[in-house]
């Protein structure tokens, strides 16, 4: 395993207070991860009401466990999407399994086994989380190459025109981007995240 850059000092410092029992550091962390945990239980879930309770549960874990987080296995961002995915994952998890012990039936493939159809939502589920978790989660230039070329679909030449950089930097730029999306598929941990949840 590659070693892990050094989380930045407001994490570190962010696990301390909350280890501390600080309800104004629960408030900061709230307003700096929030969207995210929400965004990705509603990737997982496809359901507002559901990671509504999620967001509920990540947050909660967080403030009875703080020492969950261990800063050596990379950043603490990287860690609550790996919380939040893991949550949502169980969510629906328990939901498709409760349906179908109560003789309802999701709507899937037709000859699949209800529990080859629930692994194949939460796998599903589970890559477009990561893939937004991806997207969101590179840097800038990369994402904003990624987001002229395909959701405005501009050729590599317009999206270096409307960059401001040559050819063949965009040409990188949306190769690196790719490279990076093409890791959606490995679910499990999102990119660069050591494992740590």
């Amino acid at each position: 395993m590659a070693k892990q850059e050094a989380p930045p000092p407001w994490d570190r410092k962010m696990q301390q207070r909350l280890a501390r029992g600080e309800a104004a550091a629960l408030g900061e962390f709230y307003d700096r991860f929030a969207s995210l945990v929400h965004n990705l239980a509603q990737r997982v879930l496809g359901d507002e009401h559901a990671a509504d309770g999620v967001t509920r549960e990540v947050f909660a874990h967080v403030w009875e466990h703080p020492d969950a987080y261990d800063p050596r296995q990379g950043p603490l961002r990287t860690w609550v999407a790996m919380l939040t995915n893991r949550l949502a994952v169980q969510r629906l998890r328990d939901t498709e399994t409760a349906a179908l012990a109560h003789g309802g039936s999701s709507a899937g493939t037709p000859g699949q086994a209800p529990v080859e159809e629930l692994e194949r939502k939460v796998r599903h589920a589970s890559i477009a989380a990561r893939a937004d978790w991806i997207v969101h989660s590179m840097p800038a230039p990369l994402r904003a190459a990624l987001e002229l070329a395909y959701f405005q679909r501009r050729d590599y030449r317009q999206t270096a025109t409307d960059l401001g950089v040559t050819e063949d930097e965009a040409r990188r730029r949306l190769r690196l981007g790719l490279q990076l999306l093409s890791t959606a598929h490995d679910v499990g941990t999102p990119p660069d995240t050591g494992g740590a949840v």
